[in-house]
């Protein structure tokens, strides 16, 4: 046995992008911000390029600028699980304590989710 690297032998890193760095790009373009499930992504998207990173931060400022616009309504509250915020008629509140959005409602299902704090129903 050797303790020579050579190269193709699986040891280095991979070529390959990661399924977090995909997960991280397919939320940056979801207007709830939601991660999708895994196993998803590959599904409806095949990334044949390098990473966008110029893109990747202009998407990340249209979202947080859209989320203050909505955020300085007088019927805005945050989403429990993605943070963002919405009109309170379009969020759901669990029996867990939270307001939830479409999209992450959507994502987690009928599955529970515990909390350090509740939020307040209005």
């Amino acid at each position: 046995m050797s303790n020579n690297y050579t190269s193709g032998s699986g040891g280095g890193t991979s070529t390959n992008r990661s399924s977090f760095a995909s997960r991280r790009e397919a939320r940056s373009n979801n207007p709830t911000g939601a991660l999708p499930t895994l196993g998803v992504i590959g599904a409806e998207h095949s990334y044949a390029g390098p990473f966008d990173f110029a893109q990747f931060i202009e998407s990340l400022h249209e979202l947080f600028e859209s989320d203050r616009q909505m955020a300085s309504q007088p019927d805005a509250t945050r989403c429990g699980v993605c943070y963002l915020h919405f009109s309170v008629n379009e969020l759901h509140y669990r029996e867990e304590g939270l307001y939830m959005c479409s999209g992450c409602e959507a994502t987690l299902g009928n599955h529970q989710m515990p909390l350090v704090r509740q939020q307040q129903k209005l």
